[in-house]
């Protein structure tokens, strides 16, 4: 066949004048070309299939911005426009019809590969064309079909669904026919599936027709015997249902039954669900009883009319859900009782707070006001501590009682001796008692094994609370003791202790006894009873009774006063230590040591300072770890005898500082005593301080005799060891 030669003058035009970029008519060619909404391509048909030209449009769908870009991208050929897997496919189609008519569009579908990586589908409208001056080419129409190709093979998808869905239909059409065929009585056959579906948890099933209003029994029980007999015999719907109702439902649900059972309200009901239930009562040998009655179609559902009824006891469903309102009723009433609590409890210590808070602000400021009379400066000093350690202890209490209920607590063993942590407690609270001309006693004589490994600091607490609890609330000149007896001893290097403290206070009535160790309990409030506390002192006590695995027991009478008994089963040590010796001689020692105090604040720093600088120490500060751990890097063993170390501070906290001290190489400096003196006062606080390796941990505000106590036995610690 002979090359077509017809005259496209204007693509002639265009490869072939010379310097088109200066010719006007070829440049209103190309912007014409441009303009095309669709894509508009020339290349070689040779081997090389070089790209020509490329209007425009074709740059967009390639997401080209220029027509170097696109030769770039497609390697100046078709071969780069055409999506590897389809590019033999299309050549081979081309080709194919170039053959059969070179006068004709040639029309191909294919995929590209943008710029952007996305594929889009393409329709190609190519023409082959030969001239003499510039060779074979083609002119090829290409716009972006993606979307028309995606609606074409939703639709393709969408028909070849519906064939499947009408074969399958078909398919089920001539099954279910297949089993109709083969059923000698298709009404009976749905009825005894219907049953067999049912027998399984029904113990009375019948069928019946509505329009018929007729009744047949497949399965009778105790109850539905009675209407039918054991015939098995048919009976009239209506009558059945009256009969039934008036013979075995609760009068008052006689109604309820009645409406449920009506032929109309079946239809209705069935119109929107293939089956319904409803659950009534019955009267059975004088017992009531919980059934559910269960209407199902079985018939068609154009018209309803041949339904199957089913009876079944439901007293365990029913009874449980019963129980489980009332759980969900009793659990909103403890959290109604807990918020009402709460709320009680904030009240109360709103008064509670701003009472020592109204004397502080008032002391300080009379204090200003007096500024010169030194002996009324001193008793307003005193007042404003006495203000502030009744809202410390306060705080403690609040937080103490947080702990134990966000279980942050844990219980301790180290040695100690209970013997000296009843004389601590009697020291400590004997001024409070002779404020009150109160006798305050205590007697540990009973005990044969004072030395044990325990929680001495939650053993100090539980006592304390319970002795301070009964100095509190004992009136003046009256007793509180202590006792403490071994009462056995075990073979395994255990013994159990009983700790009583008695007091002959106001005593606590017989309605409040079982909320004693409720917390935000109280029996009276400080408005009315005129006595400072939180209620949540033996809250506290209770919390690490438990905790110790003991017991606690109350007795008290109103006006005659209470004893609190507690019982613990404690570890002995078998080769006991010699308590320690607090006397003035120890802390003699403390004077002039030399002290590196951390802290970044500087209220605090100026404090305990001045507090420490009292007491004997040579002090030296430090705003953060940071600034501490240089200066100990920069210090020579005998600058610091112990270091005093906030928690809490920017830049670098203390259990960072502690870490890298003592991962100094010097021998003495990273083995300087470090004890944490911070706000932080939970249990994991104390862990995380020794965990760090701190010496010790002790609670802000600072407490002049604990922390000078605990000084010292460091320090004796550390000389003895060396």
């Amino acid at each position: 066949m002979s090359e077509p030669t017809t005259n496209h003058n204007l693509i002639e035009y265009l490869l072939t004048t010379s310097k088109p970029q200066e010719n006007q008519t070829i440049q209103e060619i190309i912007a014409f070309m441009d303009e095309m909404p669709g894509g508009f391509l020339i290349y070689r048909a040779d081997e090389s299939e070089e790209i020509i030209h490329a209007n425009k449009a074709l740059l967009r769908i390639f997401q080209c911005d220029t027509i170097e870009e696109f030769l770039e991208f497609t390697g100046k050929s078709f071969r780069g426009i055409v999506h590897p897997e389809d590019l033999e496919a299309v050549e081979q189609s081309i080709q194919e019809q170039i053959a059969h008519s070179r006068h004709d569009l040639d029309y191909v579908e294919y995929r590209i590969i943008r710029k952007d990586q996305e594929i889009r589908w393409i329709e190609d409208y190519g023409h082959y064309l030969h001239i003499d001056s510039v060779g074979n080419i083609f002119y090829v129409f290409i716009i972006d079909a993606t979307e028309k190709k995606n609606r074409h093979l939703s639709e393709k998808e969408r028909l070849l669904e519906e064939k499947k869905q009408k074969e399958q239909k078909l398919k089920s059409l001539i099954e279910e026919y297949d089993k109709e065929r083969k059923l000698i009585n298709q009404e009976h056959l749905r009825r005894l599936e219907v049953i067999e579906g049912l027998s399984v948890n029904y113990d009375s099933i019948l069928y019946a027709d509505l329009d018929a209003d007729r009744i047949l029994p497949y399965r009778l029980s105790d109850r539905t015997e009675l209407q039918f007999g054991k015939k098995f015999q048919p009976r009239q719907l209506s009558w059945y249902v009256k009969d039934y109702v008036n013979t075995w439902v609760h009068p008052e649900d006689r109604e309820l039954i009645l409406k449920v059972c009506d032929p109309a309200y079946i239809r209705k009901k069935l119109a929107t669900s293939k089956t319904y239930y409803t659950n009534y009562r019955v009267i059975s040998n004088g017992e009531l009883q919980y059934l559910q009655f269960r209407i199902v179609n079985v018939g068609n559902q154009e018209h309803i009319s041949q339904v199957v009824m089913g009876y079944r006891k439901v007293d365990e469903e029913v009874r449980r859900e019963m129980e489980q309102k009332q759980l969900f009723e009793e659990a909103l009433n403890t959290a109604n009782l807990a918020i009402n609590a709460k709320n009680t409890f904030l009240s109360n210590m709103s008064h509670d707070m701003r009472t020592p808070l109204n004397a502080i602000f008032g002391y300080t400021t009379l204090a200003r006001n007096h500024i010169n009379d030194s002996q009324a400066v001193s008793d307003y000093l005193r007042k404003i501590d006495i203000a502030s350690r009744q809202l410390l202890e306060l705080i403690e209490k609040v937080l103490e009682i947080s702990w134990s209920e966000s279980n942050d607590t844990r219980i301790t063993e180290t040695e100690c001796n209970l013997s000296d942590i009843i004389q601590d407690i009697h020291e400590n609270l004997l001024p409070q008692a002779e404020e009150k001309n109160i006798t305050f006693s205590v007697d540990s004589s009973g005990m044969t094994h004072c030395d044990i490994f325990g929680d001495q600091d939650k053993l100090r607490q539980l006592l304390t609370n319970l002795a301070s609890n009964a100095i509190t609330y004992t009136e003046n000149d009256g007793t509180v003791e202590i006792t403490a007896e071994e009462l056995e001893k075990f073979p395994n290097n255990f013994a159990v202790y009983q700790f009583v403290v008695k007091d002959t206070g106001i005593g606590i009535g017989k309605d409040f006894l079982k909320h004693i160790y409720e917390p935000f309990e109280r029996e009276k409030n400080t408005t009315f009873s005129g006595i400072h506390g939180s209620g949540l002192g033996l809250t506290i006590v209770k919390s690490i009774v438990d905790m110790m695995g003991g017991t606690i027991q109350i007795d008290s009478v109103p006006g005659k006063g209470s004893t609190f008994t507690v019982i613990l089963r404690l570890r002995l040590q078998t080769h006991p230590l010699s308590s320690a010796n607090h006397t003035e001689d120890a802390f003699s020692s403390l004077l002039n040591k030399k002290i590196l105090l951390v802290d970044d604040n500087m209220a605090n720093l100026e404090i305990e300072t001045e507090i420490l600088q009292g007491m004997g120490f040579i002090v030296e500060t430090a705003i953060n770890g940071q600034a501490a751990v240089e200066r100990i890097e920069l210090a020579s063993p005998e600058d610091f005898d112990l270091i005093l170390m906030d928690i809490q501070m920017p830049v670098m906290h203390g259990w960072e500082a502690a870490r890298a001290i003592r991962k100094l190489s010097h021998p003495v400096l990273s083995h300087i005593p470090i004890i944490a003196l911070s706000a932080d006062a939970f249990d994991s606080d104390k862990q995380m301080s020794r965990e760090s390796g701190m010496d010790a941990h002790l609670t802000k505000p600072i407490d002049i005799p604990l922390i000078l106590e605990t000084i010292a036995k460091i320090l004796q610690s550390r000389k003895n060891s060396t």
